[in-house]
């Protein structure tokens, strides 16, 4: 059985390849992906071939972002065939790194790895791991006790607007939100998205940053409180410093948000499913498998593409 995948050939080259698929183990389940989602952070990094450590990765199938339906469980296995799973990824292929490996008509998983989700989420279920990736640096992942709430959050593309949507779900005052490009200031419907020089505030508790803004380190501490905190939740492709004297004088704690972790992931599809958090709205663009070298090229250099989504249902 083989599989059509996105492959990574190098740097700034894509193609589509039909790749082998192994054998089902025990507690593994194979899933006919539907959708899977173009990530603008670290697939973008792959992309470009910005990532240092990366260089002599390639050939490599990207995604973290799919969801399809299981179409055959091994013996062990505890899903059934039918059912629809977000894949966060998977390393099934042969003669090609996989980083993260979702990016297929057709993926081979441990059951361990994936999420049931509702059949009713359709594409929008890409987003679980955007969502995941926001509330991980609220929830430290389940394994510490939870951290401040933004107050300020720099970004309104995917996920300065999950984490603006997660704050205020979890009941605590709607963040501000800054934004420069006029393309991306609507969609605050429950807070409010301004320019940063229309600010005056200069007292925020947590601002966290998802622009992946290098520069911007310096202007986010004059803004906090004493002993205020700027948390670090986007991709940072250069070197970020920052003048000591300014943090100094305001006791600045500096934080860094990793990548979910799996009860990360487990809560957002639980508040999904209760109604608690949306993710209307933040899906803009999506191409058919078979022009995903375009949607490659849309999802990094559209700046109105919030999310690009490849459609593999119509897969043979």
């Amino acid at each position: 059985m083989k599989s059509t995948a996105v492959v990574f050939d190098d740097p700034g080259h894509m193609s589509l390849q039909a790749l082998e698929l192994p054998q089902l183990q025990d507690g593994q389940v194979e899933v006919a992906v539907q959708f899977s989602g173009i990530s603008t952070r670290t697939e973008r990094m792959l992309w470009d071939g910005s990532v240092q450590a990366m260089q002599g990765m390639y050939p490599l199938v990207p995604g973290y972002e799919s969801v399809g339906q299981v179409v055959k469980a091994a013996a062990g296995s505890k899903l059934k065939e039918g059912q629809t799973v977000f894949v966060p990824g998977a390393n099934c292929f042969t003669g090609v790194r996989s980083l993260y490996g979702g990016a297929a008509s057709r993926l081979v998983v441990s059951d361990q790895k994936i999420v049931p989700v509702s059949n009713a989420l359709g594409s929008e279920a890409v987003l679980l791991a955007l969502a995941a990736t926001a509330y991980h640096a609220v929830s430290g992942g389940g394994q510490q006790k939870p951290f401040n709430p933004p107050d300020l959050i720099i970004g309104h593309g995917v996920m300065g607007r999950l984490l603006a949507r997660l704050t205020v779900a979890a009941g605590c005052p709607a963040p501000t939100v800054w934004e420069t490009q006029a393309g991306l200031m609507h969609g605050g419907d429950s807070y409010k998205v301004i320019r940063p020089e229309e600010d005056a505030c200069h007292d925020y508790q947590a601002i966290y940053d998802v622009s992946g803004d290098a520069s911007i380190l310096d202007q986010l501490i004059q803004r906090i409180r004493p002993g205020g905190e700027v948390v670090l939740a986007g991709s940072y492709p250069q070197n970020l410093q920052f003048s000591y004297a300014p943090a100094f004088m305001r006791e600045a704690r500096l934080r860094i948000a990793s990548e979910w972790k799996r009860p990360d992931l487990l809560a957002v599809n639980q508040l999904v499913n209760n109604g608690q958090l949306s993710l209307k709205g933040l899906i803009t663009h999506a191409q058919n498998f078979e022009s995903a070298t375009a949607a490659y090229e849309t999802a990094f250099g559209d700046i109105s593409c919030l999310k690009m989504v490849l459609d593999w249902s119509a897969h043979a």
